[in-house]
């Protein structure tokens, strides 16, 4: 179909060309957010290893299935481009946690003691061995009072709408840029003549459908470890929320460019029927692909579901927290900071 020369006209394979490009820019830039998240905390305890596992053996077999059975060029190219980013993922998984193909839970850290007792020194935590021995010493002296350092306060965390607005707009830059590529392609491509429908349509290859369906249950299955995962440490810290919206985004947009599919028929006129039995054969060739896409999208929904409950408990507790430090600061107040010998019952006016 030749690309019109006059005003912009949106018909069923343009709408399949929109979408199948927003999907190509949402995959190319998918796995960035959670690679930058690993990196900025130096650490891949959010991140499932074998839900990446998983990933990347669903993206070996699609690759031999798109090529055993003939689909789309860009459903090559990016199952190609999945297969490296699943490599890097997988680099920093066994960087940061060590070889393991498990997910093991962090250890909690003691929680220390409030209140000296008969079991614990009564500078217990507030006096470090370093500061015995050196220098601190020093401002023990009867005329200048000891006051700690006050600890530098960590940089707040964003809101939820300036996450939302954030992760809004990236999603956006997005989506132009894939509506950007499709009007180039679509300038510089040359035409292509209308050909009859039944020879535009891949045919049936019995390993490509078996590989196929095999992607399907491996990228249906990956989700399950990082769901089980959340579960099992009541959290989502470590896992960028940005790198599972792309990834429905990319899943979406790419069912809608297999969906908006337009059937040219044999002929110059279409018998009856004839359209629905093209549509229906092509819908099927594509169908083990369709399964996948389909169903991580909706396994994508209880990770956003996580996100969401437990971004709330972390709230509370952080709440919780504040209001234990407020019930403590009237005795922390308490403690007089004056000199030794202007305080009260030393005998100075």
């Amino acid at each position: 179909m030749a690309p019109p020369t006059g005003p912009l006209n949106l018909d069923v394979e343009a709408i399949s060309g929109i979408c199948g490009s927003i999907s190509i820019a949402a995959w190319v830039v998918v796995f960035s957010p959670q690679i930058i998240e690993n990196f900025r905390r130096s650490s891949a305890d959010g991140l499932s290893v074998p839900f990446i596992i998983l990933w990347l053996l669903g993206d070996v077999f699609n690759i031999l299935g798109a090529v055993l059975q003939g689909v789309l060029p860009t459903m090559l190219i990016l199952a190609v481009y999945y297969t490296i980013a699943d490599f890097v993922l997988l680099a920093q998984c066994f960087y940061y946690k060590g070889f393991t193909w498990k997910d093991e839970l962090p250890t909690p850290q003691p929680k220390p003691q409030s209140e000296p007792n008969e079991r614990t020194g009564l500078l217990n935590g507030h006096i470090s061995e370093g500061d015995r021995r050196g220098s601190g010493w020093s401002h023990l002296s009867p005329a200048v009072p000891l006051v700690s350092e006050a600890p530098v306060p960590p940089p707040p965390a964003p809101t939820r709408l300036q996450s939302f607005v954030w992760n809004a707009v990236a999603m956006l830059m997005v989506c132009v840029a894939g509506v950007l590529g499709w009007l180039l392609s679509r300038h510089y491509s040359p035409s292509q003549p209308n050909t009859p429908g039944d020879k535009r349509l891949p045919t049936f290859d019995v390993w490509g459908q078996i590989f196929g369906w095999l992607c399907a249950l491996l990228y249906l299955g990956s989700r399950l470890p990082q769901l089980l995962l959340n579960w099992r440490r009541k959290s989502t810290e470590g896992v960028s929320i940005l790198f599972f919206l792309f990834a429905c985004l990319g899943n979406l947009t790419y069912v809608l460019s297999i969906f908006a599919y337009d059937p040219h028929c044999a002929g110059s006129r279409c018998h009856s029927g004839e359209t629905k039995r093209i549509y229906g054969r092509y819908i099927l060739v594509n169908s083990s692909w369709l399964a996948g896409s389909l169903g991580t999208l909706l396994l994508d929904l209880g990770i956003f579901a996580q996100f969401f409950i437990y971004s709330g408990e972390n709230s509370a507790n952080e709440d919780d927290q504040a209001v234990e430090d407020a019930l403590a600061s009237p005795d922390e107040q308490r403690i007089d900071d004056r000199p030794l010998l202007q305080r009260d019952g030393s005998g100075l006016p």
